[in-house]
């Protein structure tokens, strides 16, 4: 029987919410080639994966860190997934923008979050982790105690790894980068040749430099 991070890597694929090109990279916004690119709000369009993700999040924070005092959001991308696991869950929700509102209140967190409360984070992705730890930052400043992070898919890199640590934020996720390799070699996505110079990307990606046969 397949584990959850297969089963939802392969759902990921066959949506194009991941998307691979070895042969042909695409350049992030901080200039890396990547072989990979990621867009889960993409899964927002098929309520079939939709809800799987939801219920499998819920899932995993009650087993994880037992059940919570509200559910917070990262922007943009984990808006909405954050926003249905707190209704699936009953619990009060926010977000945390990635720079303060430019008038009005000039909120960075949008909603309430009362001081004390034990809030579990949302990501729909970690990346290098830094957009995901400065909502930790910003939810810690409100007076409340991060007892973790749920996210969809995480790429593992050293570098998050390490800030997460330096942090001391508990991150756990339904899928990642080694269980999405694997799924695409079995459905034929990619062919094995691939897998190294996926594996390498994934050890340094600002460093990377693609194959060219």
């Amino acid at each position: 029987m397949k584990d959850l991070d297969r089963i939802l890597a392969e759902k990921l694929l066959k949506i194009s919410a991941i998307t691979l090109q070895p042969e042909n990279p695409f350049v992030w916004a901080s200039g890396w080639n990547s072989p990979i690119y990621t867009d889960n709000r993409k899964t927002l369009s098929y309520p079939e994966i939709r809800t799987f993700i939801k219920v499998e999040l819920c899932r995993l924070i009650l087993e994880t860190y037992g059940t919570p005092d509200a559910i917070a959001g990262v922007a943009t991308g984990a808006i909405a997934q954050g926003a249905l696991v707190a209704d699936e869950l009953g619990l009060p929700y926010a977000y945390v923008r990635s720079t303060p509102k430019d008038h009005g209140m000039e909120n960075l967190i949008e909603g309430n979050l009362k001081p004390g409360q034990k809030v579990v984070v949302i990501e729909d992705l970690i990346s290098t982790g830094g957009s995901s730890l400065k909502a930790v930052d910003a939810i810690r400043a409100a007076g409340c105690e991060v007892v973790g992070m749920a996210a969809i898919f995480t790429y593992g890199f050293p570098v998050a790894v390490e800030k997460f640590k330096e942090k001391g934020v508990q991150l756990v996720t339904l899928s990642n980068y080694n269980a999405m390799i694997k799924a695409a070699v079995d459905t034929n996505y990619i062919k094995e040749d691939f897998i190294k110079p996926l594996q390498e990307w994934r050890q340094d990606p600002a460093n990377w430099i693609p194959r060219r046969d």
